[in-house]
């Protein structure tokens, strides 16, 4: 359970403080082993913030995420011991890492150091810390350019990263390991499908130029924006005309060849964006499959927004209880992984995940797979995605599946890695694809 804590009645939403102060309650729940959605899902629920001021914060949260091995190598070199409550570590951590950045985040020092204080002013748990927070900030201003190198000396502090997801990396990608914690630093673009039922890629750029959008096309049906916007001012997102994927998640629909009349399984499917890319591409017989009833609903409001329409079931993909028997044509095997690949979306993921996890998630994979090519049929094809840089969760999983099946493994893009290029096309996250194809009868 995520503890919400609301703000005193005098904090004013468009104040740096009271964003800094939820922010502080999402790092927080992240260090007590929550994902960082749930938890501003959850303070957005609780609280009484407008629209702007959950951007704000959500960029907050965001933001020190992705600077947390760094500011808390500094708390380590300015405070005596760790901060307690976590909410506190959260709000150091929170405005520490607008201060390493200088101006690159809008906000001056001061400024940062004052709303700090303020935030803790207003916040119930953190009342008692006021002179803490503002000796603590002041004193890393003082001190910034001898405090800084110390910090960096070790990995965590150098790129924001566990020590053994750096290691784990070097193996496994010894020219490219620095490239790859790079990109996963970055802020991702925001990237648009566009919904070929609707309108052309065409079409749909000169409808953003015309809404004075920037963009350019980076795939057959992708579009990415110059900046990122709220979906809700993104032009014809309401109406169905594009849906937010990244460029390498586009990939997977296209690989199944899918055609008219083809019973297709979408197994693992929430939230539903390669779902839906395959009912754009033709008219199918579509199962969508997920475990979480919840996660279900999200994918039929999405698809009743693309005006598109599947069957949807909640089962587990390691079991059969759910299935009618009859085979399938194509099945769409997004497993669970790590999640390793889509760190820049998600920053959270590099603390939350541990080192066993990944060989857990590869055992679960490897069952559903197993269970997922019996509900094939003869000359149908199955495709592996994961978005994990894991090779146990990638290439070696699919070298050990097509050796127990027989399957015939055709061509995909393999590992993918991730990069963050905005000015060339090249700009996606980390994904592995594997197409395999069941021997005829």
């Amino acid at each position: 359970m995520i503890q919400i804590s609301l703000l005193s009645p005098s904090a004013k939403a468009d104040s740096l403080a009271y964003q800094l102060a939820y922010a502080a309650q999402a790092v927080a729940a992240v260090r007590a082993g929550h994902a960082l959605p749930q938890a501003l899902a959850q303070i957005f629920a609780r609280s009484d913030a407008p629209a702007p001021a959950r951007g704000a914060i959500q960029d907050l949260s965001y933001r020190a995420m992705r600077r947390l091995g760094l500011t808390d190598a500094l708390l380590s070199l300015l405070a005596n011991k760790p901060p307690q409550p976590d909410v506190l570590h959260g709000l150091l951590v929170s405005a520490l890492a607008l201060l390493v950045e200088d101006d690159e985040a809008g906000y001056d020092s001061f400024t940062v150091v004052n709303q700090a204080v303020e935030a803790a002013a207003i916040s119930p748990e953190m009342s008692f810390a006021k002179g803490v927070v503002n000796a603590i900030l002041r004193r890393f201003l003082r001190e910034k350019a001898t405090l800084m190198p110390q910090a960096t000396k070790t990995p965590p502090g150098t790129w924001n990263y566990p020590t053994w997801w750096i290691d784990r990396l070097k193996a496994a990608y010894p020219e490219q390991w620095q490239a790859i914690l790079h990109a996963g630093n970055q802020a991702p673009p925001l990237t648009l499908r566009v919904n070929r039922r609707r309108t052309s890629v065409t079409e749909y750029l000169a409808e953003l130029q015309q809404a004075g959008i920037g963009a350019r096309q980076v795939g057959p049906y992708a579009v990415r924006l110059d900046q990122p916007t709220p979906v809700q001012q993104i032009p014809g997102f309401a109406a169905g005309l594009v849906s937010v994927q990244d460029a390498a998640a586009q990939l997977a629909a296209p690989l199944l060849d899918v055609a008219d009349g083809m019973r297709v399984l979408d197994a693992c499917a929430a939230p539903g964006g390669k779902t839906g890319h395959l009912l754009e591409l033709a008219d199918l017989d579509l199962l969508a499959l997920d475990h979480d009833s919840r996660r279900l609903q999200r994918i039929a409001e999405n698809l009743e927004r693309l005006h598109l329409r599947a069957s949807l079931v909640t089962g587990d993909a390691r079991q059969d209880d759910w299935w009618d028997g009859q085979p399938f044509d194509r099945i769409l095997a997004d497993v669970p992984c790590t999640a390793s690949g889509i760190v820049r979306r998600h920053p959270d993921i590099r603390w939350l995940r541990r080192k066993t996890d990944t060989a857990q998630l590869a055992t679960l994979s490897a069952q559903i797979l197993d269970k997922l090519w019996q509900m094939l049929r003869p000359n149908g094809k199955l495709l592996l995605v994961t978005c994990s840089l894991w090779p146990q969760e990638s290439e070696q999983q699919a070298i050990a599946f097509a050796q127990k099946h027989n399957a015939i493994r055709l061509p995909a893009p393999g590992q993918l890695l991730p990069t963050a290029d905005a000015e060339a096309d090249a700009d996606h996250d980390g994904l592995f694809y594997a197409l395999f194809q069941k021997p005829g009868a």
